[in-house]
Parts: C-alpha cells; sequence; structure tokens
C-alpha cells in the first residue's frame, strides 16, 4: 500500500461531505508534535489535527488514563446510571469555567454542543430567534449548521432552521465596514443596534452565538473591548451571550477560554475538539438556571460522559495545569508571533500576521494595497511544506493556520517555522509548479 492508493480507496468509500484533502499523509504514528507515515517520513505538526492535540499526539498521561480506564470500565451510561468519571470531568470543568456556577451537558463533537446550547438558549429565554456571525463555523449538524455563517451550500441543499440572523464580525484587516484602526468608530457595534431597530426584535432573540476568536474565517481577532460592549447591549434586552470555545478552548491561547482576553462572562460555554486528547467528548457549561430549563432526556446521548472519554479529559487538564501550558503558550505564540511579523518584513506574500498565543493566521495576498488573497499560492505553500516535512493548513482559501501543540518542544517549533519559511520563499521565488494545485483541494 502506498499513499495514492489509499486516497485512491477513500475517494471510493467516504463520501465528499465527510473530510477535506490538503495533502495526502497518511498518519499511522505520532508523538507530541511529531506524525510518521505510511513510508516512515517524519512531519512537524503544525495543525495539531485541527486543533485537537492541544497536549501532544498520545500524551502519556492521557494514554495511561485511557489504558487504566479501559481496562476497569469502557462504558455505562450516564444518562441511566451514576458512572464517576464524568461527574470529576464536570467539577473540573466548572472550577475552570468563565461561566459563574455553571451545570454541565456531555455530548460527542463540537456540533452537538451547538445544537445543545441552541435547545437551552431558547428554553431559558422563552425566544425563537438567535443572532450568529457572518464566516462564523459551529458545525454540520442541522443545529451547528444553520449557525454556521461561513458555508451556505449546504443548507441550501437540505434546509435549515428557522429564526437565525446574521451580523458582521469585526474584522479589523478587511473591516466590512470598510474602515481602517484609524477611522474605526466600532461600526460593527452600532451594526447591531441598528439590526435591533431595523430587523429583528430585540426582546425575541435567546442569544447571540459567538466565536471569541474566528478560527475557520481566519483566525480572525476582534478588538479588545468589542465584546464588552456588545454584552452590555445583550444585557440590555435580556440576550444571552453563548461562546463557541471548541477551536480556541483549553489553553489555545494561553487561557483555559479565549473570552478570558476580552473581559465579559458569558452565559453558555460550548467545548470539544481538544478536550478528550483525540477522543470524541464535548460539553456545554451553561449557568445553572439555563441548564434546567430542558426535561428530561431533552439533551442526551446513550454515549454522553462515557467513562473512558471523561478520564481522557480530565488528563488533558491536569496536562495543562501540572505543566503549567497557559503560561507556556503565552510564552510560544509571543515568540511564534514575533518570527511570523519578521517573515512578513521579507516576504511581500505575507499580508497580515494575527491571532493569540498559538492560535495564529498567516494572511497570504498577491497584493498588499488591495489585499486579494491568494488562493494558488496558500495552496502551493501547504503543499511544498508537506514536501520539506511539515504539516500545515489553510482557512478561507488562503489564510495559513498555525496551531502547533502546546507541548511542542522548543526546537521543533523552530524548525517548523524555518520549514514554513523555505515553503513560502519556494512559491514566491517559483519553485513550486501549477500541476500541484490539482492534488490540494482544502476548505
Amino acid at each position: 500500500m502506498d499513499e495514492e492508493d489509499i486516497a485512491k480507496r477513500y475517494s471510493r468509500m467516504f463520501p465528499t461531505s465527510s473530510r477535506v484533502t490538503y495533502t495526502p499523509i497518511v498518519g499511522v504514528k505520532a508523538e507530541n508534535a511529531r506524525v510518521w507515515d505510511i513510508g516512515g517520513k517524519e512531519y512537524i505538526d503544525f495543525l495539531s489535527d485541527a486543533a485537537v492535540q492541544n497536549v501532544g499526539h498520545n500524551n502519556p498521561r492521557v494514554v495511561r488514563a485511557i489504558k487504566e480506564q479501559a481496562d476497569r470500565l469502557v462504558h455505562f451510561t450516564f444518562i441511566y446510571g451514576f458512572p464517576l468519571e464524568p461527574l470529576l470531568l464536570a467539577e473540573k470543568l466548572a472550577g475552570i469555567s468563565p461561566v459563574e456556577d455553571p451545570k454541565v451537558a456531555f455530548g460527542l463533537s463540537g456540533s452537538d454542543a451547538n445544537d445543545g446550547a441552541i435547545k437551552f438558549a431558547r428554553a431559558y429565554t422563552g425566544r425563537r430567534s438567535v443572532l450568529s456571525y457572518l464566516r462564523s463555523y459551529y458545525g454540520s449538524t442541522y443545529g451547528a449548521m444553520s449557525l454556521t455563517g461561513l458555508d451556505f451550500e449546504a443548507r441550501a441543499k437540505v434546509g435549515e432552521l428557522t429564526g437565525v440572523h446574521f451580523i458582521p464580525y469585526p474584522n479589523c484587516y478587511r473591516c466590512p465596514f470598510g474602515k481602517e484602526p484609524r477611522s474605526c468608530r466600532m461600526e460593527c457595534v452600532s451594526y447591531l443596534r441598528e439590526k435591533f431597530e431595523g430587523e429583528v426584535h430585540a426582546e425575541g432573540i435567546a442569544a447571540l452565538f459567538a466565536e471569541p476568536i474566528q478560527g475557520d474565517a481566519g483566525m480572525v481577532v476582534p478588538p479588545r473591548d468589542y465584546f464588552k460592549r456588545v454584552k452590555r447591549l445583550l444585557d440590555e434586552h435580556g440576550i444571552l451571550l453563548a461562546v463557541d470555545e471548541v477551536q480556541s478552548g483549553m489553553g489555545r491561547t494561553g487561557r483555559w477560554f479565549a473570552i478570558e482576553h476580552f473581559g465579559v462572562k458569558p452565559d453558555i460555554v460550548t467545548l470539544a475538539k481538544p478536550l478528550g486528547g483525540g477522543l470524541p467528548i464535548s460539553a456545554i457549561l451553561g449557568r445553572r438556571e439555563i441548564m434546567d430549563t430542558l426535561p428530561p432526556m431533552g439533551h442526551a446521548f446513550t454515549l454522553s460522559g462515557n467513562p473512558v472519554a471523561s478520564r481522557a479529559a480530565l488528563a488533558v487538564i491536569e496536562e495543562i495545569e501540572e505543566r503549567d501550558l497557559l503560561k507556556r503558550t503565552e510564552k510560544l505564540g509571543r515568540y511564534t508571533k514575533k518570527r511570523l511579523e519578521k517573515m512578513k518584513g521579507e516576504h511581500e506574500l505575507i499580508g497580515d500576521v494575527r491571532g493569540l498565543g498559538l492560535m495564529l493566521g498567516v494572511d497570504l495576498v498577491r497584493n498588499r494595497e488591495t489585499k486579494e488573497r491568494a488562493y494558488s499560492e496558500a495552496r502551493k505553500v501547504v503543499w511544498r511544506a508537506y514536501e520539506l516535512g511539515l504539516i500545515l493548513a489553510f482557512l478561507q482559501g488562503n489564510v495559513l493556520r498555525i496551531q502547533p501543540p502546546l507541548t511542542i518542544e522548543e526546537d521543533l517549533l523552530e524548525e517548523g517555522l524555518n520549514r514554513l519559511e523555505q515553503a513560502i520563499n519556494d512559491v514566491e521565488e517559483g519553485k513550486v509548479p501549477d500541476r500541484v494545485l490539482s492534488k490540494v483541494q482544502g476548505w
């Protein structure tokens, strides 16, 4: 078997809706920030399995917890019984939560967590409408897809929840209102007020769903006081703030939750991706009175609260705590961003560098003045990085996604950045042929 053969077999067996291809890596082994393919080639992982492996691939503490739990109890359904592991995890999450006095609901993915958050918000407020952001991403189940403002094609074909309204996200590099930082008057906030006055009855809105950093939109970071202003406006009308921390949570930005950078307390938070250290588990953390509004089985899954996944999640939290990974992530994030800014000064292809902690985006452009997105160039960079032994992806067609494990060794981080710069340089010098464009699908 080789990578090309396996890729062909994948295309025969899996629908296009289930996956997206960047490069044909057949991973067979992984350790921290290293991945080995079926041919034995070693890669540095700057993707962390789409921000899943915050504490590194096959983290020893996580693997040990999984093995110990599997030997004792693989599953005992949380919805009927009282297994200890999900209780311990819920209590631990409550202790680090940005939500005051939360209760916790478990699931299997970020998508079902966001679905549940819609249900809890509507049940608590008695309101049907919800607000979301253009270019947001919340998942692929019906509710999460309906909130998503990134791609409307799927729901145009299959339908969607009603009552979802969209507003622009504050993107200071590509301002939806055509402003520059010096001329900005926070039109993105005043637009929300106008939305209430001209389109959506404020007292009919259950919640605003927000990513504290828009991940799949290209690592877009809002102004520091944006959410404070928005939260004041929401509070005036009794609208909940539901925050998706599926990609940005569990230490990714140097805080347990990215919303902590912005000085507001959300009413609901959703978690998934890195929570289980590679096992499927999600969580909704909501204020106690909100989470008690649905009847029994209103948001429950037979496999939610799985003991093995819960033990893995506890091990993830313990690893972050005991190794002080929040502080480490801030330090490595500052260094990485500084290095990327230096690359920007030397490579015209880089238009912007942004992000917090180790959740960073490199916006590739064909022209810095017009900010035209460099779609083909991004695909070539990802392919060249693959050839150099660096796992990389892009978002929005042109924004390189830089999300290595929080545990990555400093020398390996440095080597990964060197390979990234070489890939960018090779593309700028025309050393990557157009024929590779057919190999990189991307999203």
